[in-house]
């Protein structure tokens, strides 16, 4: 089995995990796995992120390919909604292999 070296910053895996070294994106990912959601659902849901911070890492999530953006109501006030695309559901098990190391290392 081949270990990348996560220390080279051209390493694929160190990018990654830099991408999702951000708290914010990983409790976003857990919230869009129930489903798509609006701005103002995500953040009653996620305690603590303010607006600003919000529509940045969505953005960034966007660009990166894990979020997909859609309007539903193009004419002010408008309506967007968000949900993960293929690649961000692919980090449904991975996230849930780290809730499972987390409560058992708690006991």
């Amino acid at each position: 089995m081949l270990v990348p070296d996560v220390l080279l910053e051209s390493c694929a895996t160190r990018q990654a995990l830099e991408r999702l070294a951000s708290k914010w994106r990983v409790l976003l990912i857990y919230a869009l796995l129930a489903g798509p959601q609006r701005h103002a659902e995500l953040r009653r849901r996620i305690p603590g992120i303010s607006a600003k911070v919000l529509t940045e890492t969505l953005r960034d999530m966007e660009s990166d390919g894990l979020v997909d953006r859609r309007v539903l109501k193009s004419t002010p006030p408008q309506h967007v909604e968000y949900a993960l695309t293929e690649l961000g559901k692919t980090l449904e098990q991975p996230l849930a292999a780290i809730c499972e190391w987390a409560v058992g290392s708690a006991s």
